[in-house]
């Protein structure tokens, strides 16, 4: 598969968790496409389950957000800092919650 078969549009947010401070990608653009499609799908996924936090769990929707942070930032989590973080900014712009700061380890 070409670049231009290529059809699903990466954010330039997500480009930026896997670039240097140069701008320039740490990885290969194989593993960014791969890497992108599992944090998209994994956002998609938490949207339940962050509705359902809300209403039965929570006290609010940054405390939901902060949970799902939590259980992403972990050492053994299918995903690095970088993506956690984004995955969780993802969720809060795909439920039209604002996001609280998020710390890198969890709350």
């Amino acid at each position: 598969m070409s670049w231009d078969d290529y059809q699903i549009e990466i954010p330039p947010s997500f480009s930026a968790v896997h670039s240097d401070a140069r701008g320039r990608l740490a990885v290969p653009l194989a593993e960014l496409r791969a890497r992108y499609e599992v944090c998209e799908d994994l956002a998609q996924v938490l949207v339940d389950q962050a509705g359902l936090l809300y209403h039965t769990q929570a006290p609010s929707e940054g405390e939901v957000l902060r949970r799902i942070h939590a259980g992403l930032a972990t050492p053994d989590s299918v995903v690095g800092p970088g993506e956690a973080r984004w995955v969780v900014q993802r969720l809060a712009e795909l439920l039209n919650w604002p996001c609280p700061p998020l710390v890198d380890g969890g709350m």
